[in-house]
């Protein structure tokens, strides 16, 4: 898949650092409960901890008590959708559409009006204001 900012693995690996690397470009899932924006509600943009395009607005942010950041929409245009069959489980793997980096899933179980939870990794976006 094409993606408007390409990098090679290397150049990932040397800006991502090894944590954010194996969460981001290789599918990596941080554990429940460590991330630093699970339970993280200051008003501002969640980004792409890769490339910085801004992915989820604080106000779609809520407590799901599953131990990572969620929200119950993205951004317009911002996250790519794939079917992800892994460990036994049919999921939808959520991607950054500007540079195909792993953000989490998505499941259609959240308790908004939206009926979407985005199970976010911490290590997978920054925080702006």
């Amino acid at each position: 898949m094409k993606y408007p900012l390409e990098k090679t693995e290397q150049e990932w690996k040397e800006q991502l650092g090894e944590e954010r690397y194996r969460i981001l470009r290789q599918k990596g899932t941080e554990y429940p409960h460590t991330g630093t924006y699970n339970l993280h509600y200051e008003k501002g943009t969640y980004c792409c901890g890769a490339c910085g395009e801004p992915l989820f607005e604080s106000n779609s942010k809520f407590d799901a008590h599953c131990g990572w950041p969620s929200f119950d929409e993205s951004i317009p245009g911002k996250v790519e959708y794939i079917s992800d069959v892994t460990h036994g489980m049919k999921r939808t793997e959520i991607l950054c559409a500007n540079c195909g980096s792993h953000l989490g899933h998505v499941f259609d179980d959240g308790p908004t009006k939206t009926g979407q939870r985005y199970c976010v990794n911490s290590l997978s976006v920054d925080f702006k204001v």
